[in-house]
């Protein structure tokens, strides 16, 4: 019996790695002052919103341990 080969599918992926192109791409552009600025004050407003908001929530998280069994009732069911 004879066995014939069928290409695979997509085998340039496979044959990609072995190539290796003797062209280099050119330097990235350094950034500006500006550009460095900009992207400073944006992770500062991204991490103080987080800690901000941690902040302001773990009260929120905590249990409530002031000394009540656990029977909450309205203020109407009181008055009744």
């Amino acid at each position: 019996m004879f066995r014939r080969r069928e290409p695979v599918p997509f085998a340039f992926v496979a044959e990609a790695d072995r190539f290796r192109s003797n062209v280099t791409p050119p330097p990235r552009p350094r950034p500006s002052r500006a550009q460095l600025v900009g992207q400073s004050l944006i992770t500062l407003t991204v991490v103080g919103g987080l800690t901000g908001a941690l902040l302001f929530g773990l009260p929120a998280l905590q249990q409530d341990t002031s000394g009540s069994t656990g029977v909450h009732q309205s203020e109407a069911a009181q008055h009744r």
